[in-house]
């Protein structure tokens, strides 16, 4: 019987064990995350707004647990051992013939006074502070705004403040504040969102525009404080500052004695395997993955895909066979905004932009589809 260890309880993690389990009946698996439940973070952005209440996006995982015969180890891992094959964590060891790394990344917070933002990734409370501070402002400035690593030049997640941009403005004048409230959006790039393609970065800035949304781009971002955004090019003075830090890797990464990239993401190469530690993967926004195009995202597609692709290899590495599966790089996402969506495909074929109403009921859809792997 093989051990099979999954270290992190979102995207990545998650579909590594119905993968596992689909491939490896008979495996012993055991996942190891602080809490025995699943946020769907794409779904955040809707709680400033009352679309959502943060209970429903937290799904309790002892069902998902029970069903696919998953041992469940409540702790954080702060190291490894033998090459990988031991994990230690707070609250004891666990010794696995293949281990899944899918611990998520965490935001960079060395600006000077990054305590006065709030950032909606950080998970259901940064959500409700949102919300309910939004909620008591009948006039002033919210500013918008997210940065990247410099260490790590795909370390960067964008898309929920776009959405979370539009979203607030749908909301604001649906309920008759608009008017009152300036929104500003800040970008240390003179094209926000790049990634996303040059027909996504002109739609963005057309909707901005036709939606009066003021921009401040260009300037490097040099620090904030309780009412104001301080950049090389001048201050926003703000009621309300949400920004997305650039990322980097796992807290515990350090200790882990695996390989790390300049920006502090654990090392992969195209088929998730850590270099020089046969039998350890990396899936999600824990890892920096070599040969990838600097569009991709760090988003919970991108997790599936990989999480896809390592447990077929470490299948094939518990055969004592060669890796041959990487993973599909693709970018699929719907910049929402409570009334409407723009959908964003890439690949290294093709890109396309489509904006439509229906997709803001698409993402809805997607999300119901989603969570009933683990309700």
């Amino acid at each position: 019987m093989h051990k099979v260890s999954i270290i992190g309880a979102g995207f990545g993690g998650l579909t590594a064990v119905r993968q596992v389990r689909r491939q490896l009946p008979d495996a012993e698996i055991t996942l190891i995350a602080p809490e025995a439940e699943f946020i769907y973070y794409p779904s955040l952005i809707w709680i400033p707004t009352g679309l959502r209440q943060g209970e429903q996006l937290r799904i309790p995982l002892d069902r998902f647990f029970q069903r696919k015969n998953v041992h469940f180890h409540a702790g954080r891992a702060t190291e490894l051992r033998d090459a990988g094959r031991t994990v230690v964590t707070d609250q004891g060891e666990i010794a696995n013939d293949v281990l899944i790394i899918a611990s998520g990344g965490r935001g960079l917070r060395k600006l000077p006074g990054i305590e006065h933002s709030l950032a909606i990734c950080d998970g259901i409370e940064a959500a409700e502070q949102i919300r309910d501070r939004l909620a008591a402002l009948d006039k002033g400035t919210i500013a918008f705004g997210f940065a990247g690593n410099p260490q790590e030049p795909t370390a960067v997640r964008g898309g929920p403040v776009f959405e979370l941009l539009f979203g607030i403005d749908s909301y604001l004048r649906k309920t008759g504040r608009r008017e009152q409230i300036d929104l500003v959006f800040f970008n240390p790039m003179t094209e926000p969102g790049n990634r996303l393609g040059a027909k996504a970065v002109a739609g963005l800035l057309a909707e901005m525009e036709k939606r009066r949304i003021k921009t401040h781009l260009g300037h490097k971002i040099t620090g904030f404080s309780a009412d104001k955004v301080m950049t090389e090019g001048g201050e926003i003075a703000a009621d309300l500052i949400l920004f997305m830090p650039g990322m980097t890797g796992p807290d515990w990464a350090q200790q882990s004695g695996l390989p790390l990239s300049a920006g502090g993401f654990i090392q992969a190469d195209e088929y998730c395997q850590v270099p020089g530690h046969p039998g350890v993967f990396v899936v999600g926004d824990a890892g920096s993955y070599a040969n990838s195009p600097d569009w991709l995202p760090k988003q919970g597609h991108t997790a599936d895909l990989q999480a896809e692709a390592a447990v077929h290899n470490a299948v094939l590495h518990l055969q004592n066979k060669a890796s041959d599966k990487p993973f599909r790089t693709e970018l699929v996402c719907i910049v929402d905004a409570l009334d409407s969506g723009i959908m964003v495909f890439r690949n290294k074929d093709h890109a396309s932009v489509l904006p439509n109403p229906l997709w803001h009921a698409a993402k809805m859809a997607f999300e119901w589809r989603y969570l009933l792997h683990y309700r």
